[in-house]
């Protein structure tokens, strides 16, 4: 009977190790809004890799597109909270959507727990070139010759790229049409086939087809050039100072999980993040790794839903 009960110690004190090393104890589902192609899936795909190796178990990238990526954030919301499922979500869907979609069927700020920012980006307004712009000057007199006709696609409504399209509209004063995609990808996609003149997009999705000389880049929308496009300029020294636009990926959870799962979490992806092999591959896509703690992400989202929400009553952007 000793015997029974030291082997039966042995054996529960090796599985508590095992789930312990094995974290969180079954396969992860990192759940992205937007098709493959687009930023976030890249993103996703090279961090998923690294935490795989780190933590013991699968991680498997689902996308799940649509509505600018709140499809997948209420998703996540409604998860079961066993620290299985997490979002890598956008400034889209964690902060903007609220004030666009008057039934929204999740509130980002009650019904997700943040975990840690992922990285941050400007976009970038890229061309194709049938269009005929070589500068952003070029774009806005274009846009002026012939308002309403020139097209500008994102990866989804309330996204990144959309608020930065609108964004500069009302600072050149200048008639452009949002065409919403369920994604970066698609959306440059298109924009390589001459079906949309314009994309603001990240430079995870349009930085390489830029390199190759497949289509233009005009301006991006940070404050200070990308190192990943540094002959590029800003919006803002193109004409129109004060001009800033940036995107952000970060990684939330279901809003019941327990604590210390999403503890647990935050110090796994800042290890991620903070690799610097992964560090590297994220800054050759223009994704600067910008991980944190949970607090900070979750005054970062409040000041997000603050001033976005202005922009669009501002603006009067509408989710139709």
């Amino acid at each position: 009977m000793k015997r029974i009960l030291v082997l039966a110690a042995t054996m529960a004190f090796a599985a508590g190790a095992a789930a312990q090393g094995a974290f969180p104890g079954r396969p992860v589902s990192m759940v992205v809004g937007f098709a493959p192609g687009g930023g976030t899936d890249t993103a996703s795909r090279i961090i998923a890799k690294k935490l795989a190796e780190n933590i013991g178990q699968s991680v498997s990238v689902e996308n799940k597109p649509g509505a600018g990526g709140n499809i997948a954030t209420d998703l996540v919301a409604k998860a079961v909270p066993d620290g299985s499922t997490i979002l890598l979500g956008s400034v889209g869907s964690l902060t903007v959507a609220p004030h666009l979609v008057s039934k929204l069927p999740y509130d980002p700020l009650k019904d997700l727990a943040p975990i840690t920012m992922a990285v941050v980006f400007p976009n970038v307004l890229v061309v194709h070139p049938s269009l005929g712009a070589n500068t952003l000057a070029d774009f806005v007199r274009l846009a002026k010759e012939k308002p309403g006709t020139i097209n500008f696609g994102s990866s989804g409504i309330g996204g990144a790229g959309h608020l930065a399209g609108e964004l500069f509209a009302m600072a050149a004063k200048i008639n452009i049409v949002h065409v919403p995609y369920k994604g970066g990808g698609p959306a440059v996609a298109d924009l390589l086939g001459g079906q949309i003149p314009a994309v603001f997009a990240t430079p995870a999705s349009a930085g390489a087809h830029v390199k190759a000389g497949k289509i233009r880049a005009l301006a991006v929308t940070g404050a200070t050039r990308s190192a990943y496009l540094p002959d590029v300029p800003t919006i803002a020294e193109s004409g129109y100072p004060g001009y800033e636009a940036i995107n952000w990926y970060a990684y939330v959870a279901p809003a019941k999980t327990p604590p210390d799962v999403l503890a647990r979490w935050n110090q796994e992806l800042v290890k991620v993040l903070s690799d610097p092999a992964v560090r590297e591959q994220l800054l050759g896509h223009g994704l600067e790794p910008m991980p944190g703690t949970a607090d900070a992400l979750a005054k970062y989202m409040q000041r997000e839903y603050e001033t976005w929400g202005r922009v669009v009553k501002e603006a009067k952007i509408t989710a139709n």
